[in-house]
C-alpha cells in the first residue's frame, strides 16, 4: 500500500543561462515520490504571475495535490539563478523574498500534515519568519518527520538548523553539510561515520542518510549502517539529483523495503538524474532496474 506524504517548502523556477526548469528541493522530492505511486501533497505558495500559473499547472499534471499551494498577491513566484561548473556541479543565487517565503498556517495544511504518513521539509523554507513559524506549527502535528538539509548561504542559521534536526525522525545530509553541522555542534571527529553517529546521538535520531556525490551514500537505520559506493556516470548537471535520491529512498523505506535495497535503489535514481538535464527527468522503473542490474 502506497503512502500519503506531505512536502513543505519552496516551489520555484531554476533559471540557467540558456533555459529555465521547474524545481525547488521539496517539489523535486514530491515529484519523485509521486512517480513511484505514492499519494503526495505539496504545501507551498506561488505568485499570481505567469510563472506561478505555469508552475501550478505542471504540478497538477504530474499528479501532486496542489490544494495547499496558495496564491500570493504581493510576492512573486520563486526563482533561482543556477550556475554550473565544468563538472556539472551547481551554485545558486536564490531571490528573496518570494511567495514561498510567506506560507501561512491554514486548516487545510494542518489537516494534510496530520493525515500524512510522512512529512518532508527542508532548511531553505525557514529563512523567512512567516514560513518558518508555519513549519514549526506543522512539525508538532506530523507523524514521521523527514528533514532534508539544503545549506545555501546566507539563508540559514545554526539555531534554526539544530531545532529542525531535533524535531526530525529522519535527517538527510550531503557529506559537506554533515561535516559543517557536526563541527558546529562540537564534534572533534574526522571520519564521516564518526560524525554521522555523533549527530545521531546528539539529536536522538535513528535514521540518517549522507550522500557523497559519485561515491554513493551511507544510511544509518535503526542502529545499523548501510552503504552504496555509487555508480559510474557522465554528469550532465547535479540539480535535483539529491532530491530524487531522497524521494526514492523515502518511497522504498516507507513501503517496507530492506534498507540496503532502498539505498541501492536511491543511489541509482540519483545517478540517473545527474546524467540527465533538469531536476525532474522521467525515469521509468525498468530503466532504474536495468541500471542497477545491467543485462
Amino acid at each position: 500500500m502506497k503512502k500519503n506524504i506531505a512536502c513543505f517548502g519552496e516551489v520555484l523556477w531554476d533559471v540557467f543561462p540558456t533555459h529555465e526548469n521547474i524545481g525547488g528541493a521539496p517539489l523535486n522530492v514530491a515529484m519523485r515520490l509521486k512517480c513511484f505511486g505514492n499519494n503526495v501533497a505539496m504545501i507551498s505558495a506561488i505568485g499570481t504571475d505567469t510563472k506561478g500559473t505555469v508552475l501550478l499547472d505542471f504540478i497538477k499534471k504530474n499528479g501532486v495535490d496542489t490544494g495547499c499551494v496558495k496564491l500570493h498577491n504581493t510576492y512573486a513566484t520563486g526563482s533561482v539563478k543556477v550556475t554550473l561548473n565544468q563538472k556539472g556541479s551547481a551554485t545558486y543565487d536564490i531571490e528573496y523574498p518570494r511567495a514561498w517565503d510567506k506560507i501561512v498556517l491554514t486548516e487545510d495544511n494542518k489537516k494534510i500534515t496530520k493525515n500524512a504518513d510522512a512529512f518532508v521539509y527542508g532548511s531553505l523554507a525557514s529563512r523567512d519568519a512567516v514560513s518558518r513559524e508555519t513549519l514549526y506549527a506543522l512539525l508538532e502535528l506530523a507523524n514521521y518527520k523527514i528533514f532534508d538539509l539544503n545549506l545555501r548561504p546566507p539563508h540559514y542559521t545554526n539555531d534554526v538548523l539544530f531545532y529542525l534536526m531535533d524535531k526530525a525522525d529522519f535527517i538527510k545530509f550531503n557529506d559537506d553539510e554533515l561535516y559543517e553541522v557536526s563541527k558546529s555542534m562540537g564534534s572533534v571527529f574526522n571520519s564521516l561515520e564518526q560524525n554521522l553517529m555523533y549527530i545521531a546521538e546528539k539529536t536522538n535520531t535513528k535514521h540518517i542518510c549522507v550522500t557523497m556525490g559519485n561515491h554513493g551514500a551511507i544510511l544509518l537505520y535503526n542502529g545499523k549502517l548501510y552503504y552504496n559506493c555509487g555508480y559510474l556516470i557522465k554528469v550532465v548537471d547535479t540539480v535535483g539529483a539529491g532530491d530524487s535520491f531522497l524521494g526514492a529512498l523515502i518511497s522504498k523505506l516507507l513501503n517496507d523495503s530492506k534498507p540496503q535495497e532502498a539505498i541501492d535503489f536511491a543511489c541509482a535514481v540519483g545517478a540517473l538524474v545527474a546524467q540527465s538535464k533538469g531536476a525532474n527527468p522521467n525515469i521509468p522503473l525498468t530503466e532504474i532496474h536495468n541500471f542497477i542490474n545491467p543485462k
